[in-house]
């Protein structure tokens, strides 16, 4: 019994101090994600992910990055850029968003998980793995 209780409490244990590591390793991310926004994104989307209506759409409280729940489709318009009409909470959007793709696979992670997790938004990490994957 005292053996099973041990284990349990070492994977439970263990748990907390992948969780404690994933939250501490994402605030990273999103610190870096911060610098990242204010030197390439701020421009258009402004300091508070607000936008500029008419022109470019909002990142705060977005459902457009709501709905992206993988992150594929953040990814990729920051890799290709985006040149269609978007709908973001119920207002069209015109305008171009040219490729982002010379920062780095990390810098694109960070900004994500910044833009993600602010401002309202709630959305799972980035990693630059997956920005890799979805740069192929």
């Amino acid at each position: 019994m005292r053996t099973k209780l041990l284990t349990v409490f070492a994977i439970v244990a263990g748990g907390v101090l992948f969780i404690s590591f994933q939250d501490k390793t994402l605030q990273e991310s999103i610190k870096r994600g911060e610098e990242a926004y204010t030197t390439n994104c701020i421009t258009c989307h402004m300091a508070k992910g607000e936008g500029l209506e008419g022109s470019f759409p909002p990142l705060a409280k977005a459902d457009y990055i709501a709905k992206d729940k993988t992150g594929k489709a953040s990814i990729g318009a920051i890799l290709i850029g985006m040149s269609d009409e978007i709908t973001v909470n119920g207002k069209k959007y015109n305008s171009i968003m040219p490729s982002q793709a010379y920062l780095s696979d990390e810098q694109i992670a960070d900004v994500l998980n910044y833009v993600r997790n602010s401002w309202g938004n709630k959305g799972k990490a980035i990693t630059p793995a997956m920005v890799k994957g979805e740069r192929k």
